[in-house]
């Protein structure tokens, strides 16, 4: 399977930035965000005031990776899909019922 670098700009808290990512990566992005019905700017958002000392890119990487191996896991009867990072409700998120 062959990936491709993609490079898009989005907003991230209202500032506009760019973000490279291979094309799975931004197909799960994309996925995630519409299951929670959220824009992708307003999931990376999240993303992005919550981590710690990766750049941008990395960790919404490492976001999509956690969503679907906490999906994996869950499926498989390991943990409940809430425990993991990416199952988590975004704080940003909280006041929104």
């Amino acid at each position: 399977m062959k990936s491709f670098v993609v490079k898009r700009s989005i907003a991230v808290d209202g500032h506009k930035t760019s973000v490279t990512l291979e094309e799975a990566f931004w197909n799960g992005l994309k996925e995630i965000a519409s299951d929670r019905h959220l824009s992708i700017s307003e999931l990376v958002s999240v993303i992005d005031s919550g981590r710690l000392n990766a750049n941008l890119s990395s960790a919404i990487r490492l976001f999509v990776l956690d969503h679907y191996r906490t999906m994996t896991d869950a499926a498989a009867g390991k943990q409940s899909p809430e425990t993991g990072m990416a199952q988590r409700r975004p704080p940003a998120l909280d006041n929104q019922g």
